[in-house]
């Protein structure tokens, strides 16, 4: 299969019809997948209500089968299509952050969307990406998106279309270019399916920023039950790995740089991840800066990129800072520690 690139300005200016989404548009509509920009990562569409077509999703990416997805949509219309309700704490927090990286688990309208999507549970993901692109292709084609990240399973998020293509070149129909992406992780996830909203992933909405509108907001505590099917994505398995294994240093530059030293004498090729403001303070084969400390948000937009630059430079491993978990740092510190397998080392 060939995979089709399809370049369009993310400007997309309304009273305007562009060839290429259109064209894209009937491409999902005839069952093909096409990745696409959102302001968080790039998505890997399908029509969510046809089972053949989310099929090819797992597909290409080589994602295991009781994993869910989240369904992307362009209005309130397609929100009521999926979900058998949307209870009121919802509606207030979509009123707020919608368009926007936010993803509400909600009661799943029965026959809406394949069961491949909700990975035959109850509820039903969705969130509607601030992004014009996603949005023109979502409303171009008339139907609800299923929409995973545009990458192989384990590998880090995709945050343009070259990473899209270094990936799934050639396992999927196409791919709009719209340029890098902004926030860089990916949307917050809120379970909102039962009597306390409930943060199952984080991500671009804060904490903060949810209690700051609806006052209390729960946190997810994983149950250690492996044969239980995750509720969101990113919530069980090892996500966003670089090639090299990567473990977080948990203490002062100085004590990264001691474990740098120890591997370094065996012999190994040692990969550094810090910011701008540490990076001269680091004596490895490879130091990559992911943003800037005083500016976590950079971090987040930087960090799947940073990881992926690691894959070119063979290294043996990879040490990574670690970061302070509040804000979007919680979403930082989630995936890092995803990409870890869970891997940290304490001083």
């Amino acid at each position: 299969m060939k995979t089709h690139v399809w370049v369009v300005d993310n400007i997309v200016d309304k009273r305007r019809i562009y060839p290429q989404i259109q064209e894209a548009a009937e491409w999902l509509r005839a069952g093909e997948v096409i990745a696409f920009p959102t302001e968080t990562v790039y998505g890997l569409g399908a029509d969510a209500s046809s089972t053949a077509a989310v099929e090819k999703i797992f597909a290409a990416k080589g994602r295991p089968s009781d994993n869910p997805l989240i369904v992307h949509v362009a209005s309130m219309a397609h929100v009521e299509a999926v979900a058998a309700s949307i209870p009121p704490v919802a509606k207030t927090l979509m009123e707020r952050f919608w368009p926007g990286p936010l993803t509400f688990v909600l009661p799943k309208r029965a026959g809406a969307v394949s069961e491949r999507v909700t990975a035959g549970l109850p509820t039903v993901a969705v969130r509607m990406p601030d992004h014009r692109l996603a949005l023109a292709l979502i409303e171009a084609s008339g139907l609800a998106l299923a929409a995973p990240s545009a990458n192989r399973s384990g590998r880090p998020s995709p945050t343009t279309a070259a990473h899209v293509l270094a990936d799934l070149n050639g396992r999927i129909a196409g791919v709009i270019d719209g340029g890098p992406t902004g926030i860089g992780v990916e949307s917050t996830v809120l379970d909102c399916s039962g009597e306390v909203p409930t943060i199952l992933r984080p991500g671009g909405v804060t904490k903060e920023m949810l209690c700051e509108v609806i006052g209390y907001v729960a946190e997810a505590v994983g149950t250690g039950n492996e044969q239980e099917a995750p509720k969101a994505p990113g919530m069980k398995y090892t996500h966003y790995a670089p090639k090299a294994p990567l473990w977080i240093a948990a203490g002062p530059p100085a004590f990264l740089q001691k474990l740098v030293d120890e591997r370094r004498a065996e012999g190994k090729k040692v990969g550094v991840l810090t910011t701008e403001e540490n990076r001269h303070l680091y004596a490895a084969d490879v130091v990559l800066a992911c943003g800037t400390r005083r500016e976590l948000a950079t971090v987040a937009q930087c960090l799947y990129d940073t990881l992926r630059q690691f894959d070119e430079t063979n290294v043996d491993l990879i040490y990574s800072e670690a970061f302070p978990e509040d804000g979007i740092g919680v979403a930082i510190m989630n995936r890092l520690h995803k990409a870890a397998g869970g891997r940290v080392i304490s001083e």
